[in-house]
């Protein structure tokens, strides 16, 4: 990431005029596939490249009013020319507050794709459970946000709960509100099968991922190893007599996925190459953002999944993002898709630190 909002925007900028170009290019616009990825990472664009335009249109009239300021001989004109300049910055300043809002969470807030991973954790089949009340509870926040979301993968356990999970969602801005749900998430409840009604803490991890369009990403056949086997239900039962579940390698990093949903041999590769892409992209962003850990100290969006971020009191009917010291005591509402305040109060709180960074 760019040390400041402004670089990472005058980036974004540039960006949405080489895709604005490609476009117009007969030879991208004669492949399909490619045209498709170009138009959709250009429309994710297209708010905040809109709104910057407008913006750095408004500084440059800014600088010419001061110029024109400095250079008037009239009094009566000097005035007229600095209360247009204060008409003007009044209306930049509510722009900026619109271009945070957009771009709060870093250069990939403008992703329409994301893929996030569920993990169940310390707790045994408590935490299997708690992995699969997760991904219940965001499965109903996509709708509530008229999200597209697809399961690429699953572990189920037994008594119905995930060893771990793995989905996509696409959406208007579906990674800047997911991305804050990367971290360690801890549960204190009684398990449905306490006989003594003793509350019992478990935990679960989730990483969110942008899924980057296959013009970022560029994978041969060389460059993993691909595995072939029979998909299998919970405790080892097998469900499927055909090699169709999909185990892929990375050679350079070590990375390892597999998707199993489909019996479709050719569907689960597919999306065990989305997966793949997605995952490599990530890896890419973490050694970047190290890079830039002291520019970022202070922000919360580091999706570093170590670190525990909440914690899901259901006694208590309580819920406390540990990030920012956000409790809410409506957890019933919240594990039913209503996640929305808490996202709001995370963003927001980016914004707060970023605040001031772009007007000079």
């Amino acid at each position: 990431m760019s040390g400041t909002i402004r670089d990472t925007l005058e980036e974004k900028f540039s960006r949405f005029k080489q895709l604005e170009a490609d476009m117009s290019n007969p030879e991208i616009a004669a492949d399909g596939e490619r045209m498709s990825a170009t138009a959709r990472e250009h429309g994710g664009l297209a708010k905040v490249a809109t709104k910057y335009r407008e913006f750095k249109r408004m500084t440059d009239e800014i600088t010419q009013c001061k110029e024109m300021a400095e250079a008037a001989e009239d009094s009566d004109e000097k005035e007229m020319v600095q209360a247009e300049m204060e008409s003007l910055k009044a209306a930049r300043e509510e722009i900026w507050e619109e271009l945070l809002g957009l771009t709060v969470g870093g250069e990939d807030s403008h992703r329409t794709r994301c893929v996030m991973e569920i993990r169940a954790g310390a707790g045994g089949d408590e935490a299997a459970l708690f992995a699969r009340d997760l991904y219940e509870m965001y499965r109903r926040y996509a709708e509530t946000r008229s999200w597209k979301i697809e399961l690429m993968d699953a572990s189920p356990t037994e008594m119905g709960g995930f060893k771990e999970i793995t989905l996509t969602f696409e959406g208007e801005s579906v990674f800047r509100d997911l991305q804050y749900e990367s971290g360690g998430h801890r549960v204190q409840r009684v398990p449905e099968t306490e006989t003594q009604g003793r509350v019992h803490t478990s935990a679960a991890t989730v990483a969110v991922m942008p899924e980057p369009e296959d013009i970022e990403i560029t994978l041969k056949p060389d460059d993993y190893r691909k595995d072939f086997f029979g998909a299998s239900g919970p405790g080892g039962q097998h469900v499927n007599k055909t090699d169709s579940a999909v185990r892929l390698t990375h050679h350079e990093t070590g990375i390892v996925v597999q998707c199993q949903d489909e019996k479709s041999q050719h569907k689960n590769l597919a999306k065990a190459l989305r997966v793949l892409k997605a995952r490599i992209y990530e890896k890419t962003r973490e050694e970047e953002a190290a890079k830039q850990a002291e520019t970022r100290k202070g922000l919360i969006g580091s999706g570093d999944r170590s670190q525990r971020i909440r914690t899901y009191n259901f006694p208590q009917n309580r819920l406390t993002d540990h990030r920012i010291n956000l409790t809410l005591y409506k957890l019933d509402q919240i594990m039913n898709g209503d996640v929305d305040p808490v996202t709001t109060a995370l963003i927001e709180y980016d914004r707060d630190q970023l605040r001031g960074d772009m007007i000079d």
